[in-house]
């Protein structure tokens, strides 16, 4: 894992919190069965950020979105190994729909939209309690 140490900023975090609520926003206006795979990569983007924040609060940063869930499964307790998993799989999908132009099946996103919300509010509480 490459971290480069910096220092903490929790005001940065602050605003990652801001912009994750206008994220979800966004999703709750789409067309669910058109924009499935921006929705899906919209769920990626505000899972990399929150831990983007986690790691700006202890004073890290990467330029690696794999560290990014690396530092997660090293780091912060309370997240299971099928999860973390999970979150490789969901880079994976993302790294797809943006530089292959992959498209998502409606199906994906309902059957995955419930995770992908769950593991959004467990990093959110990450955060919240690192900013105390």
């Amino acid at each position: 894992m490459e971290l480069i140490k910096v220092k903490s900023n929790k005001e940065r975090a602050k605003n990652i919190l801001k912009v994750i609520s206008l994220l979800e926003e966004r999703i709750k206006k789409q067309d669910r069965k058109k924009m499935a795979a921006l929705i899906i990569a919209d769920y990626y983007e505000m899972v990399k950020e929150l831990i983007t924040a986690i790691l700006l609060i202890d004073g890290y940063k990467t330029l690696s979105h794999r560290d990014l869930i690396e530092y997660i499964k090293s780091k912060c307790s309370g997240f299971s190994s099928h999860e973390i998993s999970l979150l490789h799989d969901l880079r994976v999908l993302r790294n797809r729909i943006a530089y292959e132009g992959f498209l998502i099946e409606p199906s994906y996103l309902e059957r995955n939209e419930s995770f992908f919300k769950e593991m959004i509010q467990k990093l959110r509480d990450v955060v919240s309690k690192k900013l105390g």
